[in-house]
């Protein structure tokens, strides 16, 4: 018997191949559960907060991309500022968190406390502070470190430099040393007052970082358990 493909049986079949893509598309546990997205919180200054750069350029939506990129529902949350100091982040710390904990806050705070010449007595309280408040409510943290240039002299530098380590230590949170590795200095990588990244240097700063988040992610148990982790398959995906 011969079956004709009537327009209706055509966009049946068609409605029915898209559901199945959709399904196969869509993370799931090794129990055949859909994957809640991981909630991530990028609390920081310019460089967080994507200066100079269109909306889905910005650190925190390249790091989303670059998550689900390697299996990992997430949603990461811009809570950047341009010309945030580590005082200005913790004075909003409460509010960027929301009325739920987040699976994991970033912190990259301090460019401006150098650049606006801030004691480092200051930067260290308030990181500290930070550090300690995430700690207090349970808040997975990874500390995204900053150095300060040489010309600051060998003493502030050195001083500036030794906070991030310390405070990652004191509050039981996760290190990656400089938020800004591979991009400094990269003429290539930054906008026009050296300062900033172009879109390619976040580019870089997320590809960098990404194995140091998703480790840290795995650690916590955000990603659910060993059996079902999906970012246990997102590092196998980074490693090859």
């Amino acid at each position: 018997m011969r079956i004709e493909a009537t327009g209706t049986m055509i966009w049946l079949c068609a409605s029915l191949i898209l559901a199945a893509a959709s399904v196969l598309a869509v993370p799931t546990t090794a129990f055949g559960q859909e994957a809640k997205p991981i909630r991530v919180v990028a609390l920081g200054d310019s460089l967080t907060a994507g200066y100079g750069l269109a909306t889905n350029e910005a650190f925190p939506v390249q790091l989303e991309a670059a998550l689900e990129g390697v299996g990992v529902p997430a949603r990461v949350e811009n809570a950047g500022v341009s010309g945030d100091t580590t005082t200005g982040g913790l004075a909003r710390l409460d509010w960027s968190l929301g009325s739920e904990n987040p699976d994991l806050v970033i912190v990259a705070l301090g460019g401006n406390d150098f650049l606006r010449g801030i004691p480092v007595e200051r930067t260290r309280g308030n990181m500290e502070e930070i550090g300690a408040s995430l700690q207090a409510k349970q808040v997975p943290t990874l500390i995204a470190g900053m150095l300060a240039p040489p010309s600051m002299g060998a003493e502030y530098e050195q001083a500036f430099n030794a906070i991030y380590p310390a405070v990652a230590e004191q509050a039981d949170a996760f290190l990656y040393p400089f938020f800004l590795e591979g991009v400094a200095f990269e003429r290539d990588l930054n906008q026009p007052d050296g300062i900033h990244p172009t879109a390619e240097g976040i580019g870089v700063m997320v590809e960098n970082m990404l194995p140091t988040i998703v480790q840290s992610l795995i650690e916590t148990g955000a990603c659910g358990s060993p059996a079902d982790s999906i970012c246990g398959e997102a590092a196998f995906n980074i490693a090859s």
